[in-house]
C-alpha cells in the first residue's frame, strides 16, 4: 500500500496540534473518480443527496473508495474537516458554485502544491489550523511533552521554534540556533525532521542539552548536535562542512534580555554586557557572523523582550531589531507573544503590582518575535 508523503499533509503526530482528530483514508483514484461523477450531476438536489449518502457511508466505514488493492495510493483526511468541505458544496446556492468547490476538493486530493520554503500543501491549507498566522500569540502554557522542561531560566516555549520551522523550512533542511540553552530548538527540530545545530557557551548546558536530545526519539533520522562555542566568532562554514553542508535555511536566536538574568560569569555572555550599547554591539557581531551561512531569501528569527532600568523602559527589542536591519535584513513580521509570571515573580504578584502602582510603570507581560528575511 502506498501513501502520500506525510510531509505534504497536515501534522498527525507532531506536537502542538489542536488535539487528536479522527481520520479517514481513501483510495485516491476511486475518490477522484467519485468526485468527477458528482460534476456530471445536473441538479443541486441530486448532488446534495449524493453527498449525504457518501457522508453516511464514510461515517460507517462502508464506502467503496476506501480500498483498491495493495498497489493503491491512499489519501488521508480528518473526518470533521472533510465533512466541512462536503457541507460547503452541499450548501452552495448554485450548481456552478458547487462545481467550483468540487474542483477545489479534487485538487486537494490529487495535487500537492507547496511553496519554496515549507511543506505546507496549499491545496489543503484549511487543515493547517495548528499554524499561527496572526501577529498576537496567546500561549496558555508551554509544551512539556517528551523531554521538554521548564527548569532552565530564560528558555523559551517550544511552540515558537515549532511554528518557525513549520512555516519557514522543509523536512531535511538545516536550522541553526545561536543560543542553544537547554536545547528547545533542537528537540523541536528533531521531532519535525529538521537537521538542527545549537551553539552554546556553557559546557554544562552543552552536556545537559545533549542528554535531553538523546532521550528524545529521532524518528526522522536527522542530525541534531550541540556545539560549545561563541556564536560571535565561531567558524560556521567549517562547522557546517563537518556535516557536509555549506549553509542553513533558518536561524533562530533567543538571546539573554541583556542583564535581566545572569547566565554565567563568561565575559562573552550577552547577559554580562557592560551596557545596552555593548549588548547591541555583541548581538550585531553574532548576526554578522551567522549571516554568512544563511541562504539568501531565507529567514532569521529573533525572540527578545524589553527591560526596565531605574524605572525607565528600555526598548531592547526594538533596538535589537534596528541592529539586525542595519545588516541587510528585511523585517517581514513582528509578533507579540504573551508570557506569564517568571520564576522570580511567580510568588510575588502583589509585590510587583504594588511596585507598578508606586513607580508608575506596567509589568511586562509580553515579548517579541522578530522575523527577518535575508536579502
Amino acid at each position: 500500500m502506498k501513501q502520500r508523503d506525510p510531509q505534504n499533509l497536515p501534522p498527525c503526530e507532531d506536537s502542538h496540534t489542536s488535539g487528536e482528530e479522527e481520520t479517514v483514508q481513501f483510495d485516491e483514484r476511486n475518490l477522484v473518480a467519485l468526485f468527477e461523477q458528482w460534476k456530471a450531476i445536473d441538479l443541486l438536489s441530486s448532488l446534495r443527496r449524493a453527498i449525504s449518502d457518501f457522508k453516511h457511508e464514510t461515517q460507517n466505514n462502508h464506502h467503496s473508495t476506501r480500498s483498491n488493492g495493495s498497489d493503491s495510493t491512499y489519501v488521508t483526511f480528518s473526518r470533521v474537516r472533510l465533512f466541512n468541505e462536503l457541507d460547503q458544496i452541499a450548501s452552495s446556492l448554485t450548481l456552478e458554485r458547487a462545481l467550483y468547490y468540487i474542483d477545489r476538493l479534487i485538487k486537494g486530493v490529487s495535487e500537492v502544491r507547496t511553496g519554496a520554503i515549507n511543506d505546507i500543501n496549499l491545496n489543503r491549507w484549511k487543515e493547517y489550523d495548528d499554524i499561527q498566522t496572526d501577529s498576537l500569540w496567546i500561549i496558555d502554557r508551554r509544551d512539556v511533552s517528551g523531554v521538554h522542561t521548564a527548569g532552565y531560566w530564560g528558555n523559551f516555549v517550544p511552540q515558537i521554534p515549532y511554528q518557525m520551522m513549520k512555516r519557514y523550512t522543509k523536512k531535511g533542511e538545516w536550522v541553526l540556533d545561536t543560543f542553544n540553552g537547554s536545547g528547545t530548538t533542537l528537540i523541536e527540530g528533531q521531532r519535525l525532521g529538521r537537521n538542527t545545530i545549537g551553539i552554546e557557551l556553557q559546557s554544562r548546558m552543552v552536556d545537559h542539552a545533549k542528554k535531553l536530545v538523546t532521550a528524545e526519539p529521532n524518528r526522522h533520522d536527522v542530525i541534531v548536535d550541540v556545539v560549545q562555542g561563541d556564536s560571535a566568532i565561531i567558524d560556521y562554514k567549517a562547522l557546517l562542512a563537518d556535516y557536509g553542508q555549506k549553509s542553513v535555511q533558518l536561524v533562530i536566536m533567543h538571546p539573554p534580555y541583556f542583564d535581566i538574568i545572569k547566565f554565567s560569569d563568561d565575559t562573552r555572555d550577552l547577559s554580562n554586557a557592560s551596557s545596552v550599547e555593548n549588548f547591541l554591539e555583541m548581538m550585531g557581531a553574532i548576526v554578522d557572523n551567522v549571516s554568512h551561512v544563511l541562504d539568501k531569501g531565507r529567514y532569521l528569527v529573533v525572540v527578545i523582550g524589553d527591560k526596565y532600568a531605574k524605572g525607565d523602559w528600555i526598548p531592547l527589542g526594538f533596538q535589537t531589531m534596528s541592529e539586525v536591519m542595519k545588516r541587510g535584513f528585511v523585517l517581514k513580521s513582528l509578533i507579540v507573544k504573551n508570557f506569564e509570571d517568571t520564576s522570580g515573580k511567580r510568588h510575588q504578584k502583589e509585590l510587583w503590582r504594588y511596585r507598578a502602582l508606586v513607580g508608575g510603570f506596567y509589568i511586562f507581560k509580553h515579548e517579541y518575535i522578530f522575523l527577518f528575511k535575508k536579502r
